[in-house]
């Protein structure tokens, strides 16, 4: 029996060891597998966590789960998922509960990473000085009486000496009529580990904005801005947070709110991105024309207009005129939040025509053709901002001295054309935004807007400069902050921007005073509220938690009463989930 605890042990530690060691090495590779049905992955800090919901922590730790079910046995799982107890609609990931495991193998993994830690075990084949591995953490089903759903394992050492390890166990249920009492707990903790001293944390999170869906054919933004505020000492469950506390924004903002006033600017990204991608691929994947009128009409239009006004000798007066009426038609839906170009000038009126209506490359040849023939005929003497490279911008100069070079409309060429005309457009766009609302200066944009690096990467950084501008929009239109943290918000998202990859499931975190916020959440309920505590040793603690959604994805929780929800009453408004973590101490004599 010994004998084969004691292989179990080796086998397991030198799996959880060969994953760790790798993991450091930057070697990636699947989750490991442990006789067959358990796997074990390693997630390091600032990976998605399945335990950030109750500890709300972020560091390096193991997950030992079931291996998944393989897709070809769907008729077991609908069979499961059939029962009338569960409510499989509550879990945060699909059929992740069939990832949990029976209690007693639980402990048995547990008993196995604590035995090859323990450093009186010598006779175990494991190389010494045991190297100290990261926490452990198992999925438990939750059939025991307590209601088990996490076990967890976490070392004591020293600089050079592991000198115990502390066992968690974490219990999750539907508590509609919770009652606990701070003193209790306090007490229990004292009684637990036999301690005098104690001090108890508080933390809570409000939703401030969570997008919505349309309506059943268009998903939710993934668009989300909630408030963590912490502090100590706690006087009472559910106490809310005072104004000493410590603050902290998380904003994670998707693009494209179909219903956000930055829409319009975001499908001419969107169609500027498609032109790149052409240029890249070879292949065009056109968008639906928002214009019932084709986009040689709209351009043919657009000069005879242009003509009659040089027929007048007064196309500066006209000009800007038909500038301010379509930027009025283009931003008009950002008008409280941009400032509405009134200096819009030919090549950006242009592009503004035709990335509404192009659907196709012969549109583009006709369009751009249309243009230089009028250019070389003298019928048209628009005029353009200063500093543009395009090569439309060039033959405009070039026909305000009646000489043009010669532009063959074969090729990448007219796709090219519009690109770069579409990049000017944006670039100062989003300049005059941030510019004008005083929250960056042209310095801080050098990155996003310069011209000396390839068309593609301008157009990456062109999309990182807007998901800056969704941000701070988003936050402008749902908490209404002071300028003073907009700008810091702008200048956090301006460095990320500058040393990382476009990450819109990347959130973006700002220090906030709790003065300058309290209004968004004084008066709220707290989608989650935990007390922590602990008698000054960080591992050692008892934390209760309440929650408006389940903290655990892979339980299935039991349903409630139907007939005591009102008749405007939801299910989310009435189920509360409480869950508790406490912890023993073990020392290694």
């Amino acid at each position: 029996m010994w004998s084969g605890a004691n292989r179990a042990a080796e086998e397991f530690y030198a799996g959880l060891l060969q994953e760790f060691d790798e993991k450091k090495k930057g070697i990636c590779k699947d989750p490991f597998i442990y006789e067959a049905d358990i796997q074990v992955q390693l997630i390091s800090k600032g990976q998605p966590n399945p335990l950030k919901n109750i500890l709300h922590e972020n560091e390096t730790i193991f997950i030992v789960e079931k291996v998944p079910l393989e897709k070809e046995e769907p008729s077991h799982i609908e069979e499961l998922q059939s029962e009338d107890t569960a409510i499989s609609d509550l879990s945060t990931g699909e059929n992740v509960w069939l990832l949990a495991l029976p209690i007693g193998r639980a402990r048995q993994l547990i008993g196995f990473y604590t035995m090859a830690h323990n450093p009186n075990m010598t006779h175990l084949k494991i190389n010494r000085p045991v190297t100290a591995l990261p926490p452990l953490w198992v999925r438990c089903d939750g059939s025991d009486p307590e209601g088990i759903s996490w076990l967890g394992a976490e070392l004591i050492s020293t600089s050079s000496n592991i000198t115990g390890i502390v066992l968690y166990m974490v219990t999750c249920k539907v508590d509609k009529n919770y009652s606990v009492n701070l003193e209790d707990l306090k007490k229990s903790h004292k009684k637990r580990h036999h301690l005098s001293a104690l001090t108890a944390g508080g933390f809570a999170q409000y939703e401030l904005f969570k997008s919505t869906a349309l309506d059943d054919t268009v998903a939710a933004s993934q668009t989300t801005i909630t408030l963590d505020i912490s502090w100590s000492p706690v006087d009472e469950i559910l106490q809310t947070p005072p104004l000493s506390s410590t603050a902290t924004l998380n904003i994670k903002v998707e693009s494209g709110e179909p219903r956000g006033p930055l829409s319009q600017l975001h499908r001419e990204l969107k169609f500027l991105l498609v032109l790149a991608d052409g240029l890249r691929t070879g292949v065009t994947e056109w968008p639906e024309p928002l214009e019932a009128k084709s986009a040689v009409e709209l351009v043919q239009e657009f000069l005879n207009e242009l003509n009659k006004l040089n027929e007048f000798g007064d196309s500066t007066k006209k000009d800007t005129e038909t500038v301010k009426h379509d930027a009025a038609a283009v931003d008009g839906s950002v008008e409280c939040l941009l400032t509405v170009r009134g200096d819009l000038d030919f090549a950006e009126q242009l592009w503004c025509k035709m990335s509404s209506s192009v659907i196709s490359y012969q549109d583009l040849v006709k369009c751009f053709s249309l243009v230089i023939q009028s250019l070389q005929r003298g019928a048209i003497q628009p005029w353009l901002h200063s500093g543009s490279n395009s090569l439309l911008s060039k033959l405009i100069h070039q026909s305000y001295y009646g000489t043009m070079d010669t532009v063959s409309l074969s090729g990448t060429v007219p796709v090219q054309m519009l690109l770069e005309i579409g990049l000017d457009k944006l670039k100062k766009d989003y300049i005059c935004f941030f510019i004008g609302q005083e929250l960056a200066s042209l310095n801080h944009l050098e990155y996003f807007i310069s011209p000396s690096v390839d068309t593609q990467e301008q157009v990456h950084r062109v999309q990182k400069l807007h998901h800056i501008l969704e941000i701070v929009v988003s936050c402008m239109l749902f908490i209404k902050p002071q300028h003073e943290l907009l700008f810091s918000l702008t200048q956090s998202c301006i460095k990320y921007y500058e040393q990382n990859p476009l990450d819109e499931q990347h959130i973006f975190q700002l220090p906030v005073r709790p003065t300058a916020v309290k209004d968004l959440y004084q008066n709220e309920k707290p989608q989650k509220w935990r007390v922590e505590i602990n008698s000054g040793q960080k591992k050692v603690k008892t934390v209760w938690q309440l929650s408006d959604s389940p903290p655990v994805d892979h339980l299935n929780f039991h349903r409630p009463d139907f007939s005591e929800l009102t008749l405007n009453g939801s299910l989310e408004e009435r189920l509360s989930f409480t869950s508790m973590v406490t912890c023993s101490q073990v020392h290694f004599k």
